[in-house]
């Protein structure tokens, strides 16, 4: 079982935590990325957490990797794989329509071809991973720093468009989606497997356990749009423990192994006063 956390600068309450999370046996802790509001780099955040916790995996949900050069990003998170003894798994997405364009503006990158792209980003880190002569232009690129883990870490593809589907089958290590229905999981992963590549089937899921009204606030905060709104494109889940566990049930009823929880808290106090909540749905990883 998974959490993820978006907030802002409290970095010091961010890693305790990260530490509570792997006292509480969660198997992993995820992070952000946005340019739309001021929150610290999530890279710079893994490392962080690398460097005061031991056992727990780290993940990003999802980064925007277009949106930095791709030699350097590769290099970036090789460290943080070695930093953290091959703990990393690194969730990727073009980004959210009617919203993610101004962020590709802001770092002058077209939001045209970017599926394409992000597919050749993906593939030339996976080329410095390895060891494997990268040309860029007429330049042929340096070698950045081996990660921990032979090949690399694992790189999961956020989003369930068809075109998505069959590139995470075809492509990735991992499918990491959001849809609003099981069904819509189910068919979507069937897409994803059958694209013949062993995948790891993950959920990402926004969760708040106990406070219905709660999901309201952190939805129009997170997006400015009302929940009404956003729980038609991701998944949104809140009430009693019981029903909030029934609904991620269903889900891995269908086939999702990774569930990266999001909390929906606006605050770190009410943050950790849901990881324990959140942790006891299902108890110790295993």
């Amino acid at each position: 079982m998974t959490f993820t956390t978006l907030s802002p600068w409290d970095v010091r309450g961010i890693l305790e935590l990260a530490v509570a999370a792997e006292s509480l046996g969660l198997s992993s802790v995820w992070v952000g990325d946005t340019l739309l509001r001021p929150v610290v780099e999530p890279l710079t955040v893994l490392s962080a957490v690398a460097a005061v916790t031991r056992r727990i995996g780290l993940g990003t949900a999802t980064l925007l990797p277009l949106l930095r050069r791709p030699v350097q990003t590769a290099s970036v998170l090789a460290s943080v794989d070695r930093l953290s003894g091959g703990r990393l798994t690194v969730g990727v997405g073009a980004g959210f329509p009617g919203r993610s364009e101004r962020e590709y503006a802001i770092s002058e990158v077209p939001w045209e071809r970017r599926f394409v792209r992000l597919d050749e980003t993906v593939g030339v880190w996976r080329q410095l991973w390895a060891g494997e002569p990268v040309v860029i232009g007429s330049i042929e690129v340096p070698p950045v720093v081996p990660p921990a883990r032979e090949g690399g870490p694992a790189v999961w593809l956020g989003g369930a468009g068809r075109s998505a589907l069959g590139r995470a089958g075809r492509l990735y290590d991992g499918w990491l989606p959001y849809p609003p229905t099981v069904s819509a999981y189910a068919s979507g992963l069937a897409a994803v497997r059958a694209g013949g590549r062993e995948i790891a089937p993950a959920l990402f899921a926004t969760v708040l356990v106990g406070d219905d009204e709660g999901l309201d606030a952190y939805v129009r905060a997170a997006y400015g749009m009302p929940r009404s709104v956003v729980s038609t494109i991701q998944l949104l889940v809140a009430g009693p423990a019981e029903h909030v566990r029934s609904v991620l049930d269903a889900y891995v009823a269908a086939g999702a192994r990774h569930l990266v929880l999001r909390i929906a808290a606006l605050d770190l106090a009410t943050q950790r006063e849901q990881l324990a909540l959140i942790a006891g749905l299902y108890g110790p990883a295993v």
